[in-house]
C-alpha cells in the first residue's frame, strides 16, 4: 500500500512572496491535487531578524489569489499543527533534547567573535569553513548561553539519496560542517525544525527549489538520528533572468501581489509558471493548459533539470491571450478596480462596450485607464490642439473639417453604428470636402474625438460613444482651434 502523498509549501515571512516561491508552491499543489494528496502551507519564522509582521497575510493572500488555497495550514487548521514554527518551540526543544542525550547533539559555548575569527582564517587559506569541534573537546557547564551543534559522524562517508528530479545525489560527510540545530534563544534553525515538523506532519515528499539541495544531507542525517524514515526529495530547477543570471527585481519578476495589482490574470500566472522546468513530454505545441489539464498531466519525471528562463515577453503575451479569449461578462468583475475613477457613472453595458474594443490591445489591466479614460471623460482641449497634427494640415483646413463632419452627422438619417457611420464618412464625407487621402482628416477626428492618436477603430469609438458626445467634442475642438 502506498503512502498517502502529503506536501508542504514553507515559506520564510521575511518578505513579500516572490514569483520563484509562487512556482514551488505550484508544483506542490499540482503533485498534491494529481496524486488526491493534501497540500500544506507551514510558516517557517524561526529567523527573526529578518521577521516582517505582515509577512503571513501577504503570502495567504498571494495563494488564495492563485487558487493555490491550502487544504492544512495557520487559516484552515489541521490534525498536525500548529502550523506556524514558533508555535512549535516545545517541540524542536523536546526533540534536540533527545538528540542531546543520545550524543548526536552537543552544546556549543564559542562566542561570535571566535566563530568570525575561524571563518577569516577558512577565507584567507582559501578553504572552507568548517568548525573544530572545540567546546566537543572542551565542554563547560550547561548554564552558560549555548548552542547545540548536531555532531556530523564518520560512518557513513557517503550521504546519499535518489532526488526524484535529478536521480542520485551525494555529499561526503567530511565536507559537512558541524552546523547548529538549536540557537541560544531557544529557537532552532531551519534544518532542526524542518526535520522535526516533516516527521511530525507525515510529509511524503518535499518539492523545493534545488538551492536547498546542499542543506538534504543535514536534513538526511537528523532522519538517521531520529530513527525516522526520510521523505522523497525534488529538487526543482532553478530559475534565470533572461540573461541567464539568478532571477530578480531587475528582470522584471516581482512578487504575486505586485503581478495581481498590475492586471495579471491568475490563470495566466499559473500556467507561466508551470512551464519554468516542466514539460508534458507529450511533443504537443499546446500552449495553455486548464488547471485540471495541468493536474492530469503533472509528473515528477517530467521536471526538468536545467534550469528555466523567466521571459517577461512571453508573460505579457500569455496575459494578453487569455484575456482576449476570456468572454466580457467574465472581464467585467476582474477589470472593476481597473477602471477609471469617471468610469464607475457609466453602467456596465456601456464599459463592456468600451472594453470590447480595446481587449485585442491590452496586455496587463493596469492599462486600463490609458487605454479607456476618453470613453467616459472629454479630453482636455488643450490637449487636443496640442495634438492636432497642425504641422500637416492647416488651423483652418482642421476646422472646416471638423465642422463638415458634425453637419453630415447631424444631416445623416442612418443609425449611428460602426459600419454605418463608416460608409457615411468613407462615401459622403470625403466627397463633400474634396480629399482623396483619408489619413489626415481622420486622424484630425480622431484627435478631437479622443484626445489619443492611437485608438480603437475611429468608427467603432464613436459608435460607443454615441452622436451627442461626438459631436459636443467636435464642436469643443473647434471652439479651441477658434
Amino acid at each position: 500500500m502506498s503512502v498517502p502523498v502529503r506536501v508542504r509549501f514553507a515559506p520564510s515571512p521575511t518578505g513579500m512572496l516572490h514569483i520563484g516561491g509562487v512556482r514551488s508552491a505550484l508544483f506542490n499543489w499540482i503533485w498534491a491535487r494529481h496524486t488526491s494528496g493534501v497540500f500544506i502551507l507551514r510558516i517557517e519564522d524561526t529567523d527573526r531578524a529578518r521577521y516582517v509582521p505582515d509577512a503571513v497575510d501577504q503570502i495567504t493572500a498571494s495563494l488564495d489569489w492563485l487558487g493555490l488555497t491550502p487544504d492544512e495550514g495557520p487559516i484552515q487548521g489541521g490534525n498536525y499543527g500548529p502550523y506556524v514554527q514558533s508555535e512549535r518551540l516545545e517541540l524542536y526543544r523536546h526533540y534536540a533534547e533527545q538528540l542531546l542525550a543520545s550524543g548526536a547533539l552537543y552544546p556549543c559555548w564559542c562566542t561570535t567573535e571566535r566563530l568570525d575569527s575561524l571563518r577569516q582564517a577558512a577565507q584567507k587559506a582559501g578553504t572552507a569553513f568548517a568548525y573544530d569541534r572545540h567546546c566537543l573537546k572542551h565542554p563547560q557547564a550547561l548554564t552558560e548561553p549555548h548552542v547545540l551543534r548536531y555532531k556530523v559522524p564518520a560512518n557513513p562517508s557517503v550521504v546519499a539519496w535518489d532526488d526524484e528530479v535529478r536521480g542520485k545525489l551525494e555529499f561526503k560527510t567530511a565536507d559537512i560542517d558541524d552546523f547548529v540545530a538549536l540557537k541560544s534563544d531557544g529557537y532552532p534553525t531551519y534544518h532542526l525544525a524542518n526535520v522535526v515538523d516533516d516527521h511530525l506532519m507525515e510529509i511524503s515528499h518535499v518539492l523545493r527549489a534545488e538551492e536547498w539541495i546542499p542543506s538534504t544531507p543535514k536534513h538526511l542525517l537528523l532522519f538517521a538520528a531520529f530513527g525516522w524514515e526520510a521523505p522523497h526529495y525534488a529538487h526543482l530547477p532553478q530559475v534565470l533572468g533572461s540573461d541567464k543570471a539568478k532571477l530578480s527585481k531587475r528582470h522584471s519578476a516581482k512578487s504575486a501581489l505586485e503581478y495581481r495589482d498590475e492586471g495579471y490574470l491568475p490563470d495566466t500566472i499559473i500556467n507561466f509558471l508551470a512551464a519554468l522546468g516542466w514539460n508534458e513530454g507529450s511533443g504537443s505545441t499546446k500552449e495553455i493548459y486548464s488547471r485540471q489539464e495541468l493536474i492530469q498531466a503533472f509528473s515528477l519525471e517530467r521536471i526538468q533539470k536545467s534550469p528555466a528562463v523567466f521571459e517577461s515577453d512571453r508573460l505579457d503575451w500569455l496575459n494578453g491571450k487569455y484575456i482576449r479569449e476570456l468572454p466580457i461578462d467574465e472581464l467585467l468583475p476582474i477589470l472593476e478596480p481597473f477602471w477609471p475613477k469617471a468610469a464607475g457613472a457609466f453602467d456596465d453595458a456601456y464599459r463592456g462596450e468600451a472594453f470590447a474594443l480595446i481587449q485585442e490591445r491590452i496586455k496587463h489591466l493596469d492599462e486600463l485607464p490609458d487605454l479607456t479614460d476618453f470613453f467616459f471623460t472629454d479630453p482636455d482641449q488643450k490637449l487636443v490642439k496640442a495634438t492636432l497634427p497642425l504641422d500637416k494640415v492647416e488651423q483652418a483646413t482642421a476646422t472646416s473639417w471638423l465642422q463638415s463632419a458634425i453637419d453630415i452627422i447631424e444631416k445623416s438619417t442612418v443609425g449611428f453604428e460602426a459600419a454605418a457611420l463608416e460608409k457615411l464618412f468613407r462615401d459622403d464625407y470625403l466627397t463633400t470636402i474634396a480629399v482623396e487621402k483619408p489619413g489626415p482628416v481622420f486622424m484630425v477626428l480622431r484627435v478631437a474625438i479622443t484626445g489619443k492618436t492611437a485608438t480603437p477603430g475611429l468608427f467603432e469609438t464613436m459608435a460607443v460613444l454615441g452622436q451627442k458626445t461626438v459631436v459636443k467634442r467636435l464642436q469643443n475642438a473647434i471652439f479651441v482651434l477658434k
